[in-house]
């Protein structure tokens, strides 16, 4: 984790979002106190696609409703 001051986040701001984009951590103090945090922004992630997922479900093999129980049951011992 790095600490900077107010004077020098403004001075190297540039610097200092690339390092927070690879995953660092920084601090910035006023007065010696920290009063703000730099880090890398969360990704957002692409919505899944309802159609697909459905598609894939339906492509699935189906089983008896009591299969599961019936291996469970069968097959403990």
């Amino acid at each position: 984790m790095t600490t900077v001051s107010i004077a020098a986040a403004k001075a190297c701001l540039d610097e200092l979002i690339s390092k927070a984009e690879q995953g660092e951590i920084i601090d910035i103090e006023r007065h010696g106190k920290p009063v703000a945090r730099l880090s890398a922004a969360d990704q957002t992630r692409a919505p899944i696609d309802g159609a697909w997922l459905q598609s894939v479900i339906d492509s699935m093999p189906r089983t008896q409703d009591d299969s599961v129980r019936k291996m469970r049951d069968e097959d403990r011992y």
